[in-house]
């Protein structure tokens, strides 16, 4: 139990009581590189989380305790600014409250989080929506959801620099146990769908790499999509991102052999899939679900070219394993996870069989994650 003893810590550390939040990481079942299309995801939260313990102060001062980095830190709350740290994740969100007009004073804060940094589990939204909600509570602000699944997008976005999409925080405080979110990133309207099947296993194959071509191929990506936009629009001038677009008019207006007709067809016929997985979990069909993550990941690899040979290999050897019902690369691309359903019958076979390939062919251990669906973030009593 980690609240019993966060809560310890931080009475030996600042003498007093603390409030504590939880705000969990969060994996993507279905639907990627979508949401800054204006289409649809299928985010869900998960066991793994991120906890604050905080206490105000008397002052306007901040102290930070991280305990997975050991390091203290302290901000006047006038004067914040990024220091390209775990920090910014916390004084980011502050400074969105302060930016919008929040009284807020100075507190004492502990860290600490089980989610794996570099994964593609979202450490970092997990991070904001726990101290969104903690300072929210803690100072009776009484800010409702969705403004503080917004109030961490924009930290993130001006303290770090990371220009996210809103599927993260929207996750980690908008998760349901057992649930998956069906998320419309251009109105935020949402969802649950059920996403409980017994004998079946989520389960994470992390490559451990990521390669520099992220960032770069992520602008590129957008740039490319918007490109398809404007071609389209042309002919068609209701529409004004691909979530509007049809593959007929991806065929019609875009050259075939080009560069941005893979990037859009690939866009429009992952939201078509996501919209017909949905009707799998509405009809209990676990089955139909997992065949539609192998095609995102050809798509992903072949069309949107953002898998890698680690993500490619993992999803190979995966594919023919007796009880493995579906499998794909999670997140950005170029390295991080791979997302598997698995039977429980033969998860461990599969775990060990991977894990083998993997050392084999690449030359290094696959570290595993074994997840399932929890709530959002909330506080801890």
């Amino acid at each position: 139990m980690i609240a019993p003893q966060l809560r310890q810590q931080f009475a030996d550390a600042f003498k007093c009581s603390p409030l504590i939040v939880r705000a969990p990481g969060r994996i993507n079942l279905i639907g990627e590189h979508t949401d800054y299309n204006e289409g649809f995801v299928l985010p869900a939260s998960i066991n793994l989380a991120s906890h604050v313990a905080v206490a105000r102060r008397n002052d306007g001062r901040i102290t930070l305790y991280s305990l997975e980095f050991n390091e203290r830190v302290e901000a006047d709350i006038d004067q914040l600014k990024p220091h390209n740290r775990w920090t910014d994740y916390v004084l980011g969100v502050v400074d969105q409250l302060l930016k919008r007009g929040y009284l807020l004073g100075g507190f004492n804060l502990m860290l600490t989080s089980d989610i794996p940094i570099g994964a593609g589990l979202s450490s970092s939204a997990a991070v904001e929506c726990a101290v969104a909600l903690a300072l929210d509570k803690l100072f009776d602000l009484n800010i409702d959801k969705l403004e503080l699944a917004l109030i961490a997008q924009h930290a993130e976005h001006q303290f770090t620099g990371t220009m996210c999409g809103i599927m993260d925080q929207f996750a980690s405080l908008f998760g349901r146990k057992d649930h998956v979110v069906k998320l419309d990133c251009r109105s935020l309207e949402h969802q649950h769908l059920p996403f409980n099947f017994p004998g079946i296993e989520i389960v994470l194959f992390d490559t451990g790499v990521k390669h520099t071509l992220a960032s770069s191929e992520y602008n590129t990506r957008r740039k490319e999509c918007a490109e398809g936009v404007s071609m389209i629009g042309k002919r068609y001038p209701q529409v004004s991102s691909l979530r509007d677009a049809t593959a007929a008019m991806v065929d019609e207006c875009i050259p075939i052999d080009s560069v941005i007709y893979n990037r859009c067809r690939y866009v429009v016929e992952e939201n078509e899939r996501l919209l017909a997985a949905c009707d799998d979990l509405k009809n209990g069909d676990i089955f139909a679900f997992g065949k539609k993550m192998f095609q995102t990941h050809s798509g992903l690899s072949n069309l949107y070219e953002v898998s890698c040979p680690e993500l490619d290999l993992l999803v190979e050897k995966v594919k023919d394993m007796p009880g493995v019902l579906g499998a794909r690369m999670m997140g950005g691309g170029f390295g991080g996870c791979t997302i598997n359903l698995v039977n429980s019958l033969n998860s461990e076979t599969v775990i060990n069989n991977t894990s083998a390939a993997y050392r084999e062919a690449m030359g290094k251990a696959l570290s595993i994650y074994r997840v399932w669906l929890s709530d959002g973030a909330s506080v801890l009593v």
